[in-house]
């Protein structure tokens, strides 16, 4: 034993103190972004798709940008779209914040119990799924209600499962917004964090297997790469050169903590490609051309047999983080208005209208053309039903869809509950 302790202490040595990460601003705090590094946009190096990994480890902290402060797409990460695809791309993302704001409406009227906005990270979702091929296998976070949405998922459809309604396709069986499109090459969304990250990996190693072209792309919230199933795909995909890209969408906060607590105080999240020897890029999340841009680098590089890619996503949650929280109680309002890359939209928006392609007239026609479109395939699927409204489901199928023939113990445990069920309702008729 040494000598000179005092219950562990030495009275010689400085005492030891725990680091616990802490936000720069707080509720009713002025906000000040000028500790963050915004690089020039078309300034960023686009290395050849095949690249070694390490060649992008510069990209890794960095922030590939396109459309600079006069609106105007510059640099060698440029995809030089035509104006139509940019149109579409501006009126899918538009669409996806229409009916985020709809749903919104809908829950707090008590049509469902929860939803979630993508308020400000349309650019994330809408412009990595026109980036990959229609049949690539997505495994998105809960988020990316514009992949389905790019993909023309009928947003009826989407309704009825945020209803739980009798014409849902899950039968009231998952989260409303955990939705699942195997005809949209969409996999079911869970609440169980980063657990699409490896089921991406197995996906993707198995087309390579089969030697198959598809690849596979995958979303989690920067919070989520804190979570062990994050480390456990990166080592697998970097191992099997696995044709996978992982998304990393860092808005800033997770439900109440900020992204110090994921580790962003230390290094970016796409230096965390650095160290298991993949390719990285860390992109402005709010400017949908480098978003494409990089999505498409990745796919192709995929495609080729190269490797797996990480991209980071640099963008801001403008809501909350889902309609149970209240961000007022830990983050300053300021912070939305003040962010420096600004609105996805409004970004691309100003760029058609700089390129001579697009108008404020014609954006305000879309908007009010979109907001009548969501008005109507919600009330399309409201005569489905609403929350508690007893349009559901038939009761026996809670027992169903598991096995392919029911085993005698579910049997059993069906009759008993539709046999309870009508002797403490015996007016109930099952449907």
């Amino acid at each position: 034993m040494s000598g000179g302790t005092n219950g562990g202490m030495r009275s010689n040595m400085p005492a030891l103190s725990l680091h616990v990460p802490e936000p720069k601003f707080r509720p009713g705090d002025a906000v000040d972004y000028s500790h963050l590094e915004i690089p020039t946009a078309g300034a960023q190096a686009r290395p050849d798709e095949q690249c070694a990994a390490s060649e992008t480890q510069g990209l890794c902290f960095d922030l590939v940008r396109v459309l600079g402060d006069d609106h105007r797409a510059v640099g060698p990460w440029d995809p030089k779209l035509e104006a139509e695809t940019l149109r579409r791309m501006l009126r899918t993302m538009a669409l996806t914040r229409a009916f985020d704001d709809r749903m919104y409406r809908g829950q707090r009227q008590g049509k469902t119990s929860f939803y979630m906005k993508c308020t400000g990270e349309e650019a994330t979702s809408v412009a990595p799924a026109m980036a990959l091929a229609t049949d690539d296998m997505v495994f998105p976070s809960y988020r990316q209600q514009g992949i389905l949405i790019s993909r023309g998922y009928p947003i009826v459809e989407m309704i009825n499962q945020i209803y739980s309604n009798r014409a849902d396709k899950l039968k009231g069986r998952q989260l409303p917004i955990m939705y699942s499109a195997r005809e949209a090459s969409f996999f079911t969304i869970s609440g169980n964090l980063a657990t699409q990250y490896p089921q991406a990996v197995g996906w993707a190693m198995a087309s390579a297997i089969k030697g198959d072209t598809r690849i596979a792309a995958t979303w989690i919230g920067e919070g989520s790469t804190a979570e062990g199933d994050f480390h456990s795909a990166m080592t697998f995909a970097t191992v099997y050169n696995a044709p996978v890209i992982f998304n990393v969408v860092n808005n800033q906060w997770a439900i109440s903590s900020f992204s110090g607590f994921a580790g962003a105080e230390r290094t970016t999240f796409a230096a965390r490609a650095i160290g298991y020897g993949m390719a990285g890029l860390r992109v402005d999340g709010n400017d949908p051309l480098a978003v494409y841009a990089a999505t498409k680098w990745a796919a192709d590089r995929a495609r080729s047999n190269a490797g797996p890619t990480l991209i980071e996503h640099f963008t801001y949650r403008a809501e909350g983080h889902s309609t149970s929280d209240d961000p007022g109680q830990y983050r300053s309002a300021h912070e939305r208005e003040e962010w420096p890359l600004g609105d996805p939209i409004n970004r691309l928006k100003q760029h058609l209208i700089t390129l001579g392609e697009w108008s404020e007239e014609q954006h305000a026609a879309m908007d009010r053309e979109l907001m009548e479109m969501v008005k109507a395939a919600t009330k399309e699927a409201e005569k489905n039903g609403i929350l508690g409204h007893g349009l559901h489901h038939p009761f026996h199928t809670m027992f169903e869809d598991v096995f392919e023939d029911l085993p005698w113990h579910l049997q059993e445990q069906s009759e008993q509950a539709i046999h309870e069920r009508r002797v403490k309702w015996p007016e109930w008729k099952e449907a």
